[in-house]
């Protein structure tokens, strides 16, 4: 029925009460929220092609250039699958791996505006929810760049629309639905089981207890096992590397990502947005019109517990919760909003200075020159000199005799520097790049050929015990004054190694994030 509501607007959006629908729940307001969506992905696409690539972006590429996988070493076979087709269908360039990106972008947008409609939210507060998503920095994050991030939103917004639909229409067919997503969702990163196994312990602790009758969430877990068996059969047969992955993610990074769990928690979706997600967490609490869903707020405390303990304590593993927690924040806002005519502008502000401020410290707005001098996040930072890093080491080749080239391939310290050489070594004529970097490792040594190697960012020590001479000939230098991980960095000519290749090359494996 069509009813006046108390921000003036019609609320035809309300539904009648029917067969698997709630009495909360309300019609999406489709355009506006596809108007904000598509300025999102104006903004994305604006900024596409500035600075460069990010080190993970160069090793996704590179993987998908060497053909498909049933799985890597440190993440499923989706993303690099993904990439190959974008640059297949668009070219090898950065914007073409750079447009499934912003699509997850309008994806989390409107996902997260139809999590709010499930909240009942009125047309105003899916639009804040979507204006809030789509500028937050999570998001931009996840749409400037092609990351497993990117994917994982997607998924987690996808399987928890299903998990309230089922809890708040009280309609078990969803449960099938959010198995089968979250099986889909193995393909793309591991981490989205804690969210089926928090919740299923935040439903065990305060209820509703009778889903657990419901025989279609077993049909549902079933499904989601069954879709993602390839993945686990990959694990099980290659000895579970991402849990080798994790322990070394953890021992690298654990006690620098759980020093600043707090702050990175504010700036995942913004300091400013922050007050949302939190009233939204405080209601899901204690609302009784959302008793059916208590279960995600205790799912999201317990997640964030096994986020400081798995894999070095990021908050961003556990982002797709923040997303509806942000969305009942809004439903609350627009409630508040409705009892003072003056506070609709003071939130319309808000919003708008918190965007302008996430866009600064997310999107590539600062020219590149001027990165030195600027506080801007880690990632960006990243993207700069690939192309300058790979003429540095191309000059030092280019300096070997021509018999030495002959026998010469390039050692990579770490994944950002072996996907630079591959991307642009072609101009120079390079030769092959080897990597000891996670999954490179397991595209084996060099040949016994390669009695020749220019090496970059590998340890000195390393190398003088591994060949009879060895020298350090340059540092790289991205030009702009740019303290990224790469500048500085050593490149080394190095002859005659000491043993054969196979026996050398377990010494040169090492796991962990890109730095």
């Amino acid at each position: 029925m069509a009813s006046t509501g108390t921000d003036g607007t019609r609320v035809t959006e309300r539904q009648e009460a029917g067969p698997g629908v709630s009495p909360s729940a309300a019609v999406p307001a489709w355009r506006p929220v596809a108007a904000v969506a598509a300025g999102t992905a104006a903004v994305l696409l604006l900024f596409i092609n500035e600075y460069g690539y990010d080190a993970d972006e160069l090793y996704f590429r590179m993987l998908g250039e060497r053909g498909l996988a049933w799985g890597y070493v440190d993440q499923p076979p989706a993303l690099p699958a993904i990439v190959r087709v974008a640059t297949l269908v668009f070219g090898d360039s950065l914007w073409a791996i750079r447009v499934p990106a912003v699509l997850c972008a309008v994806a989390v947008v409107v996902l997260g505006s139809l999590i709010a409609a499930e909240f009942g939210a009125s047309r105003r507060a899916q639009l804040m929810t979507a204006i809030g998503l789509g500028s937050s920095v999570m998001v931009l994050s996840v749409g400037h760049w092609i990351l497993t991030s990117s994917l994982d939103a997607v998924a987690w917004c996808l399987v928890m629309l299903f998990v309230l639909r089922a809890l708040l229409r009280r309609d078990g067919r969803w449960w099938l639905w959010a198995g089968a997503a979250c099986g889909a969702a193995l393909y793309a990163k591991y981490m989205v089981l804690l969210l089926p196994v928090v919740l299923l312990l935040g439903l065990a602790v305060v209820g509703p207890r009778d889903v657990f009758r419901d025989k279609r969430l077993y049909l549902g877990m079933a499904l989601a096992l069954v879709i993602g068996a390839p993945n686990l059969v990959y694990q099980i047969t290659h000895d579970f590397p991402q849990i080798q992955m994790a322990h070394a993610l953890g021992a690298s990074d654990g006690s620098a990502n759980r020093s600043m769990f707090v702050s990175n928690l504010l700036l995942l979706l913004g300091p400013g947005l922050a007050v949302f997600w939190v009233a939204g967490l405080i209601g899901l609490l204690r609302k009784r019109e959302w008793r059916p869903v208590r279960a995600v707020a205790i799912g999201y405390l317990l997640a964030t517990v096994a986020a400081l303990m798995i894999e070095g304590g990021r908050p961003d593993y556990t982002g797709g919760f923040l997303v509806t927690l942000f969305a009942v924040g809004a439903v609350r806002a627009d409630r508040w909003i409705a009892r003072g005519r003056r506070r609709m502008p003071v939130v319309a502000v808000g919003l708008v200075l918190t965007a302008l401020l996430q866009m600064l410290l997310t999107l590539p707005v600062i020219p590149e020159r001027s990165l030195h001098s600027a506080a801007i996040n880690s990632m960006a930072l990243e993207t700069v000199g690939w192309p300058t890093t790979v003429a540095q080491v191309a000059a030092v080749y280019d300096g070997l005799s021509a018999d030495e080239r002959a026998r010469a391939v390039l050692l990579a310290g770490n994944f950002g520097e072996a996907g630079a050489l591959d991307r642009y070594g072609e101009k120079y004529g390079l030769p092959a790049v080897y990597s000891g970097h996670n999954e490179l490792h397991n595209w084996g040594p060099p040949p016994d050929s390669a009695e020749v190697v220019v090496a970059v960012g590998i340890d000195q020590d390393r190398l003088t015990a591994d060949f009879e001479r060895c020298t350090a000939v340059a540092r790289l230098d991205n030009g702009l004054d740019i303290g990224n991980p790469e500048q500085g960095r050593q490149i080394s000519i190095c002859q005659g190694p000491r043993a054969p290749w196979k026996s050398l090359w377990p010494a040169y494996r090492h796991l962990g994030a890109y730095e």
